[in-house]
Formats: C-alpha cells, sequence, structure tokens
C-alpha cells in the first residue's frame, strides 16, 4: 500500500493550487483523477474556456451600438472561429496539467477514489494511504426531473456546438442560462432566431437585487431574450430534428437546442463518503471556515464544498486547507473567507456585478440603510459606447460603512472589486469619495464619484 502526506482527490483549479502548495513544502503528494482530460470544469468547460466567446460576444455589442456613430457596419461574427480559439486553449490544459505535476513532483493516480475509511482509500482495487486527504472533485450540471430531460444539452456541451441554429431554449434563470443567452444573442448569424429564458420562481437571478434584475431583463428583451417566469416545464419531447418544450399552462416552444442552465451540483456520489462519517448534503461537504470536514484530517475545497462555486474562492479554499494541514510549516496569514464580501459576476452585456448585501435582504434582517441608485445613467462614459441599461445602487449603514453595490456596465467587474477591497477594510463612503477623486478621469472607476456623493449627502 502506498503511503502519502496527503492525497487530493480531484486535478481543477482546486486540486492543482492545493498540490503545488503543499509539493512546495516538501510533502509526499498525490492526486486522483478519474478523467481522462484533467484539468478542470474553469479551464475545459467554465470561466476560462466561456471568455472566449464572451469577448467576441462583447465587441459584436460595442459594435452595434455605436452603429451609424463611427462604425460604420456591424462586424460578421464567426461562431466557429471563436470555438477553435477556445479550442486551442482548452487542447492543451489536459497535458499541461499533468507535465505540471510531474515536474513538481507529484503523483497521479488515475481512476476513481473511494474511501475505506478516514486513512485510506480505494482506486481500482490498490489501496492508498495519507495522514490527510483534500477532496476537491468539484460539480457537474444539475439533475433535473423533468420528461426527456435527457434531451437537453449541459452547459459544457454548449461550449462545444459546432454551429449555433436558430432557437434555443434555455431551462433555468440563473448565470448559465443569462451568460450563453447573451453569447448566442450577439454571436448568432442565424435569420429569425429565437431565446427563450426559462424560471420556475416569480423571477430570474434570485440571489441578486429585484431591481437590477428587472434592469437586465429590459436590456435582455432588447437583444431579443424572451424571460418567462413561473414556469412549470411538464416535458421536452423529440420532433424530428427539433424538441418541443411543453409547459403546464399548455403552451409548446419548439426549439433547436435545449441547454440546461438550471446550476450545478457537487459531484460527491461514488466516494463512499459515509465510510468516514463526514457531514454532507445535496450543496456539498459541510466544512468549517478552515476548509476541514467534520473529520479533522479529510478536507473539501471548491465546488464539492457546501460554500460558494467560482473559481477564485476554490483557490482560496485550497489554500486555506493547504496551509492548515502545513501547521507551521505553512502561511499562518491565510484569513477566512467572508463569504459575504465575495463579489458575484453575470458576464452579460451590460455585465452585472454585485458584493455585500441587496437592498431586500437588508430590509428582511431590519437592518438600517441609505442608497445611492440611478437606473437610467447618461454620463458620457456610458454615452459614449451607446450603453442604455447602465445602472447602479450602492447601499451602506447610515454612519457611512458600505454595505453592498450592484453594477450594470461594461466593467462591472472592477466596479464591484473596488468597493469589495472598501469594505473589506472599513472604509467610509466620505473616505471612498475622497480617493476615488483621484481616479483617472473619465472612466467607469472617477463615475463612481457621482455615485457615491449622495450617500454622503444623505
Amino acid at each position: 500500500m502506498r503511503e502519502y502526506d496527503v492525497i487530493i482527490i480531484g486535478s481543477g483549479t482546486a486540486g492543482q493550487t492545493a498540490a503545488f502548495e503543499l509539493r512546495s513544502h516538501g510533502l509526499q503528494v498525490a492526486v486522483v483523477e478519474q478523467s481522462k482530460t484533467p484539468g478542470g470544469t474553469c479551464a475545459l468547460a467554465g470561466c476560462q474556456a466561456k471568455k472566449w466567446f464572451y469577448e467576441g460576444m462583447e465587441t459584436a455589442a460595442r459594435a452595434h451600438h455605436l452603429l451609424h456613430k463611427g462604425v460604420i457596419s456591424p462586424p460578421a461574427m464567426d461562431w466557429q472561429a471563436f470555438l477553435n480559439e477556445k479550442n486551442r486553449f482548452t487542447s492543451g490544459v489536459p497535458k499541461g496539467t499533468l507535465n505540471g505535476f510531474k515536474k513538481a513532483g507529484i503523483d497521479v493516480i488515475e481512476g476513481s477514489a473511494k474511501f475505506i475509511d478516514d486513512n485510506r482509500i480505494d482506486c481500482n482495487g490498490e489501496q492508498y494511504s495519507a495522514e490527510s486527504f483534500i477532496i476537491a472533485t468539484g460539480a457537474k450540471p444539475l439533475n433535473l426531473a423533468i420528461e426527456g430531460a435527457e434531451y437537453m444539452i449541459s452547459s459544457d456541451h454548449f461550449l462545444e456546438l459546432t454551429e449555433l441554429p436558430p432557437r434555443f431554449v434555455f431551462v433555468g434563470g440563473g448565470f448559465i442560462s443569462f451568460e450563453f443567452a447573451h453569447f448566442v444573442a450577439r454571436l448568432n448569424e442565424a435569420e429569425q432566431g429565437q431565446i427563450t429564458i426559462l424560471e420556475v420562481a416569480s423571477r430570474p437571478l434570485g440571489p441578486f437585487d429585484a431591481d437590477m434584475v428587472e434592469q437586465l431583463m429590459l436590456a435582455s428583451e432588447m437583444e431579443d431574450i424572451d424571460i418567462l417566469t413561473d414556469v412549470n416545464i411538464t416535458s421536452i419531447e423529440k420532433s424530428g430534428s427539433s424538441y418541443l418544450v411543453k409547459l403546464a399552462d399548455e403552451t409548446v416552444i419548439e426549439a433547436d437546442v435545449v441547454v440546461n442552465g438550471a446550476g450545478r451540483q457537487p459531484v460527491i456520489e461514488g466516494l463512499a463518503l459515509d465510510q468516514t462519517g463526514i457531514n454532507y448534503n445535496r450543496r456539498g461537504i459541510a466544512v468549517d471556515e478552515n476548509m476541514r470536514t467534520s473529520k479533522a484530517n479529510i478536507f473539501a475545497v471548491g465546488d464539492c464544498a457546501a460554500t460558494i462555486q467560482l473559481a477564485r474562492v476554490a483557490d482560496y479554499e485550497s489554500l486555506l486547507a493547504a496551509n492548515t494541514i502545513l501547521g507551521e510549516k505553512g502561511n499562518a496569514d491565510w484569513p477566512a473567507i467572508d463569504y459575504k464580501l465575495v463579489p458575484a459576476m453575470l458576464f452579460t452585456y451590460p455585465q452585472y456585478g454585485m458584493v455585500g448585501h441587496t437592498e431586500q435582504a437588508l430590509i428582511d434582517a431590519g437592518i438600517e440603510y441609505i442608497k445611492s441608485e440611478d437606473y437610467d445613467l447618461g454620463w458620457p462614459s456610458y454615452r459614449r459606447i451607446g450603453m442604455e441599461h447602465a445602472a447602479y445602487k450602492i447601499l451602506a449603514s447610515p454612519d457611512g460603512y458600505l454595505l453592498g453595490a450592484h453594477f450594470l456596465s461594461d466593467q462591472a467587474s472592477g466596479l464591484v472589486t473596488t468597493i469589495r477591497l472598501a469594505m473589506l477594510n472599513g472604509v467610509t463612503v466620505d473616505k471612498l469619495y475622497h480617493q476615488i477623486m483621484m481616479a483617472p478621469y473619465p472612466t467607469r472607476e472617477s463615475d463612481m464619484t457621482y455615485m457615491i456623493k449622495p450617500l454622503i449627502n444623505s
């Protein structure tokens, strides 16, 4: 039986980050990976892969908004070319991942891991032991109990489509559906296209601010994306080369492609976690602030943990776990994550970024607040690019401490990062205003002075 200091189950961004950190401190490390294409969702079919299409979508959107304002004709979009560029990147990920492990002296065990007890796993009939384990198995598309669900493609498969047919239905009104619907709206050259998002709840994007979601829905509808709420899908049926999505109200939507955009679920089945007594549920494996499970020597990080499914969160969690295992040998300066201050981003056009509380969350919690908001920004920075649905909402306590921020903008990701840093460091709105005054002008950052000033006057 081969023995290691640490065995990591999963080779995605979380597993890799932990493995290299531990190995750099001299520990004997092995990574178990069952996939024939190691490297993880982010690089192969998630946040990295989708950005190839996002860049094209953003370019097309900007050109469209500037049409006849300096841009003579809209650019022709070639989905296949974007796919080829994406594949040039992703095709090198598995080999690069394995080469990285080999160079670092990290063993790779191919196969599926099953726990025998707290210190041993079985993989392909061979037993391996370790003092510590890190579970980093990631997530997969959510299974939906819909008749005909087998006719849906996953978000992974969407990014492998070799062409975009005219009619798409996206099941679920969350991140995946909105982002991919915007990709199709801008990159599809097909005539008479039809894009529909189906959401079971009364509104899509439940965790986001209702007012801002309303603005994003208006922006989406301008791109001919239909958004239906309070929907009950009864079945999906194949009809020749297309599909019929049938709703409880007897509406039938015909589509060429039906995408499961309802989210992702942790990959934990098959690990035999019950052999260890680890606590877990459908959200994932329960962990403490150092990513330790209910068993002291077993950790869970990334999308399989019951935290937040984001790549950079996974990286940070992996370093927390690794340095907890290292103890005095490691870096003790890794503070626990305040998940309330992790930004959430939608890479639509415009982008929607948020950090902290929504207004409704403050109301529900009985927290006093002041706010600055505008849903019809006519500032030159947005007029120049023809963006019609730029908006913001910033929430603060009466004594000036930031509680939450929401942006619809072509650069929302940078704006929420600025606010997050201010929130983490306890910067009040007046101090933030003074510092933002020194931002390069005119930029989205300098526009924040207009957003923050009403809070000071309150």
